[in-house]
């Protein structure tokens, strides 16, 4: 087999499927338990907490594109390779930073003013979030330069997911664990409640996730071996594609890898875009999608507490059957996709959460039916966000030249529209204090039907609009 068409091992490809496990552990907490950390368990004000989130959302956004263009043209560190070592500056951030986020200010007390102690925490949510950034581009931009084949491309974008999954189900069993040894440890009646008793709680989930990151994250740089890419005759086409491709793959992930046109007159540029309508149908269509999915990840915990007034071990147990529901459905994603088309399959998943939000809306004390709603929250969300991410590489098509802008552009939106949404509805809360009021219970019972329901409806008016102007790009002279 020549040098052009190398494949891995597989303890090569299990070894790179490591690297990005710590970065989906990390996701996963700060999804999910951000804001039910912050308010319910700090104390902080509804807004002080979404200030929080929104500047880590910033904070994500700006870092993303910056740390893809350094990646691109730094050598790297010795013959350690760019990537790798991109990789570990991102890994080392993450760890020095994300322990803070998730454990109580150092110095405070209950005398502190809230302003103090958001200074304190905006550092390292800033450092955590350009580490996460850091890791993610670096270890997507390697999958071109690990291994040439199409079909080997795939199969370590699969591995990789397969990790994801792993990573989320860690999380939320963990959690839940620790939930269940604080419970059989203490009489309080109150124990089912969040409070500053469970600072512990969330200070060990997230040492237990560095630690285990940590150890997944050295197998990737002992077990991973960076190629550099050879510049010779008659190859600077070859290397001019797989620079195009790394850019393809550090802003969408799971995307088919396509060749650019041979007629570069037809080549669109990053200002070509602007001037295509398909462009903001898909971007309109990517960010609700987005919208749906983590605002109702973000939410579900304090839906869960305030709302429907269930122990604190459900927001373990219910963001476990939502991440589990939607990776079983991803299985019939693709057969249904060829059946139906993709404008319909993500129509199905639309049905679904509207389902969901209709059985929230009408159903107040759902009680422990909450987990057959959490199966269509889950089915739904997995099932709009995989299409809509096929739907943006059709919108590229063979347009790679410019797809890093087309992915850019969608990132970034999507980032700055959930951290201004959330920023929104914490300013909206009718509490100010921690104990939640009836103000509050109706607040999230109405916000989970919002930000699914609401959200979804836009959604269905982006997915029209395509159905009547299918995706094209529109060339003119």
């Amino acid at each position: 087999m020549s040098d052009m068409q190398r494949s891995l091992p597989a303890l090569g490809r299990l070894s790179y499927a490591l690297g990005h496990f710590l970065n989906d552990l990390c996701a996963s907490m700060w999804f999910t338990y951000l804001l039910v950390f912050y308010h319910s368990v700090l104390g902080f004000q509804n807004s002080y907490a979404g200030v929080l989130l929104l500047v880590g959302q910033i904070a994500d956004a700006i870092c993303t594109p910056l740390v893809g263009y350094e990646s691109d043209r730094t050598p790297g560190c010795g013959n350690y390779g760019k990537r790798k070592t991109w990789h570990l500056v991102g890994t080392v951030s993450v760890m020095l930073s994300f322990a803070f986020v998730f454990n109580q200010c150092l110095g405070c007390d209950s005398l502190t003013p809230q302003w103090v102690s958001l200074t304190y925490f905006v550092p390292f949510i800033v450092v955590f979030q350009f580490g996460w950034a850091a890791t993610q581009i670096s270890h997507l931009s390697l999958i071109p330069e690990l291994v040439t084949c199409e079909h080997a491309k795939v199969e370590l974008t699969a591995y990789r997911y397969a990790f994801t999954v792993i990573a989320n189900i860690t999380v939320y069993a963990l959690a839940y664990l620790l939930f269940h040894v604080q419970a059989r440890g203490g009489d309080d009646p109150l124990s089912d409640a969040l409070g500053p008793e469970d600072i512990p709680v969330f200070r060990n989930l997230a040492l237990i996730v560095l630690g285990i990151g940590a150890v997944f994250s050295l197998f990737f740089h002992l077990g991973t071996k960076e190629r550099r890419p050879v510049v010779e005759g008659g190859r600077e086409d070859e290397c001019e594609r797989k620079r195009t491709e790394e850019e393809e793959e550090e802003k969408g992930e799971r995307m088919p890898l396509l060749l650019r046109p041979k007629n570069k007159s037809l080549l669109l540029q990053w200002k070509c875009w602007l001037k295509q309508p398909a462009f903001y149908q898909v971007a309109l269509l990517y960010m609700s999608t987005r919208l749906i999915v983590n605002l109702s990840q973000t939410y579900i915990s304090m839906y869960l507490i305030n709302t429907l007034g269930l122990p604190k071990k459900f927001i373990a147990t219910i963001p476990l059957v939502m991440f589990l529901s939607g990776f079983m459905s991803s299985f019939i994603m693709k057969p249904l996709s060829k059946l139906i088309g993709k404008c319909l399959t993500y129509f199905v998943g639309l049905l679904l959460i509207l389902a969901f939000s209709s059985w929230v809306l009408l159903d107040d004390k759902m009680g422990q039916r909450v987990y057959g709603a959490a199966v269509l929250l889950g089915m739904g969300s997995a099932t709009i966000l995989v299409i809509s991410l096929a739907m943006t590489a059709e919108l590229i098509s063979n347009q790679t030249q410019s797809g890093a802008f087309v992915y850019g552009a969608m990132s970034f939106t999507d980032k700055l529209a959930n951290g201004v949404a959330v920023m929104i509805i914490q300013a909206l809360h009718p509490c100010h204090t921690v104990i939640c009021c009836p103000a509050c219970v109706w607040f999230y019972h109405y916000i989970m039907v919002i930000v699914t329901g609401g959200v979804a409806i836009i959604a269905t008016l982006a997915l029209c609009s395509i159905l009547i102007w299918p995706i094209k790009i529109r060339l003119r002279e």
